[in-house]
């Protein structure tokens, strides 16, 4: 029914991550990366991408034929070779006049159009070539580009999602910037502590003590109130131990039955058979009853609500534990009619959904800008997104 009294955090993004941080950074490089591509593109264009393509191309079928024969068509090396060279080289470089980079293609027909070739006029050739080469790069800067933008794309949508999760923290936070962050929270939270703990002690000494006919009336009692969440015995143990002598005995002990073997289990029963059915097969039922459902919630209920909740407890809690806890239980009763309760409960629900981050955002009085920087930020991002989309 309760829970520790340890804050949790009220972020969606993992430790040390700055949603509002991350979604700016990812808009600028997103921007960054579409204007480069545009960049490139706005080269390609004014050449005319058909005909940069086909410079790159030629760039790429001569420089291969120069690799292929130049060992074999060199200096007094084979005839058949040379021709061949001469005759692929000449229809490789042979491009249109208005290609980019046409007169390259001519330089390098001329750096090998010699009787006799050597090392040298291969590489001239190739040096020839460069300023078409320039093509290929910017071919596979285009490529880069396109792979760059549509990674910083991706980062960007992912980045706007997490900001939208970490919006919907921010706006819980400003919700919450009313809480006393001062209040005394030892006050509420110390008496709800002792009755808790004693609740449960008490829980486990009836547990091992009472007959289970009267653990399981008390479940089937504390069933019947709105605000005990018990689990009821299961239907075929609860008749066992309502029609057998072993219901005489303490869960606990049944329990420990459970694991005998039937020789000696014949010692304690009057039928071994039936307690291996009963209650053999129900053991994680037994072994898991405690007396967590008679706890009181943290962070603690609205004041009505945990002042009904308390009215049905009272009762219950007087039949297991001492006075002591019953007095402990009234004492939160009044302190949750009292004035200062909301106070003090605000204060402690809001410790516990928020991290320390978030709760210094409050403490500084920073929560409102917080929330207008990621909601500016936001908007900036899907600005960003909007802009840069290509078809």
């Amino acid at each position: 029914m309760s829970e520790s009294a340890g804050g949790t955090a009220g972020r969606a993004e993992g430790e040390g991550d700055d949603p509002v941080a991350e979604a700016g950074e990812a808009a600028a490089r997103l921007r960054e990366r579409y204007d480069e591509l545009r960049r490139i593109e706005s080269r390609i264009d004014g050449y005319g991408r058909e005909r940069v393509e086909a410079a790159a191309d030629a760039y790429r079928h001569a420089h291969r034929i120069l690799d292929r024969f130049e060992e074999d068509a060199v200096g007094s090396g084979d005839f058949e070779s040379y021709v061949r060279f001469r005759g692929e080289f000449d229809d490789a470089v042979d491009v249109d006049d208005d290609l980019p980079a046409a007169a390259a293609f001519d330089a390098a027909d001329e750096a090998v159009d010699k009787r006799r070739l050597s090392e040298e006029d291969f590489a001239a050739a190739r040096e020839a070539l460069e300023p078409a080469g320039e093509f290929v790069d910017l071919l596979e800067a285009y490529d880069d580009a396109v792979d760059d933008y549509r990674a910083a794309r991706k980062a960007a949508r992912e980045a706007r999602k997490r900001l939208d999760a970490r919006l919907d923290g921010l706006r819980e936070v400003a919700e919450m910037a009313d809480a006393d962050l001062d209040a005394d929270l030892d006050r509420v939270r110390e008496p709800i502590e002792a009755y808790d703990e004693a609740v449960r002690a008490a829980f486990e000494e009836f547990f091992k003590s009472a007959s289970a006919r009267e653990v399981f009336d008390f479940l089937d009692r504390a069933d019947g109130t709105p605000f005990v969440d018990v689990d009821v015995p299961p239907t075929d143990l609860a008749e066992y131990v309502e029609t057998h002598a072993a219901g005489e005995e303490p869960p606990a002990t049944l329990l420990e039955y459970a694991g005998y073997t039937n020789s000696k289990l014949e010692h304690y029963v009057d039928d071994p058979g039936a307690l291996r059915t009963a209650v053999a097969v129900h053991r994680t039922y037994l072994e898991r009853l405690d007396g967590e459902p008679l706890t009181l919630d943290w962070p603690p209920k609205p004041g009505d609500e945990l002042a009904y909740e308390i009215d049905e407890l009272v009762p219950l809690v007087g039949r297991i534990a001492g006075d002591e806890a019953v007095a402990t239980l009234r004492s939160v009763r009044e302190l949750a009619r009292s004035d200062e309760y909301e106070r003090l409960r605000r204060a402690a629900e809001v410790r516990h959904e928020l991290d320390d981050e978030d709760l210094a955002l409050i403490e500084e009085g920073e929560a409102e800008a917080r929330l207008a920087e990621a909601e500016r930020t936001l908007s900036t991002v899907e600005d960003v997104l909007a802009e840069t989309e290509r078809e």
